[in-house]
């Protein structure tokens, strides 16, 4: 396993408060209660196709902005551990397929399935259901769809073009020098 440099702890925190600034804001619009989620954070959820990092990060933010929004206990683990699970699936799939659309397709499919799937069970266990499983999860998926495509795929190539162009913070190397067409950035 890579080291996990002074670098990847600080793009994680960084990942883990802009998930929590980007959920806070919107109040309990970002927790389903008109029967979709309005949480634009959920778009951080491709960026474990570069780094893992963001693995844990996205664990902490969802878990943090579920704490200090004081839904319920059952969102504060499960919620948080379905973040964690999409996640880690989106760092697999970046790690596995090389060809960035199928990366991004496959990799977005984590995020809007693990949710859509165990949100509304979440919800059924915090007793605060507001229609059957079924419809709910359909309710998740289809707003999962738009943040984490609509949103994700512009903040996949945003970050791809970073990379490229040698920002540091963005790039694995310590040289800051423009990344060739790393395995992570290839569309072949």
């Amino acid at each position: 396993m890579k080291k996990f440099t002074t670098k990847m702890l600080c793009r994680a925190g960084i990942v883990a408060a802009l998930y929590v600034a980007l959920t806070l804001p919107l109040g309990t619009l970002a927790f389903g209660s008109l029967g979709f989620q309005i949480r634009p954070a959920e778009a951080l959820t491709m960026l474990p196709l570069f780094y893992v990092e963001c693995v844990p990060a996205l664990f902490v933010g969802c878990f943090l902005a579920n704490l200090l929004m004081g839904y319920s206990p059952w969102d504060f683990v499960l919620g948080s551990l379905c973040s964690l699970i999409a996640a880690a699936l989106t760092f697999l799939a970046g790690k596995f397929i090389k060809n960035t659309p199928l990366k991004l397709i496959v990799g977005g499919i984590f995020p809007v399935a693990v949710n859509a799937l165990g949100i509304p069970l979440v919800m059924i266990l915090a007793g605060s259901a507001y229609a059957g499983y079924w419809f709910m999860a359909a309710s998740f998926a289809l707003t999962q769809v738009v943040w984490v495509y609509a949103l994700g795929v512009p903040l996949y190539f945003a970050v791809q073009a970073l990379r490229k162009k040698g920002i540091a913070a963005f790039c694995d190397n310590t040289t800051g020098k423009p990344l060739e067409s790393s395995s992570s950035d290839s569309n072949a």
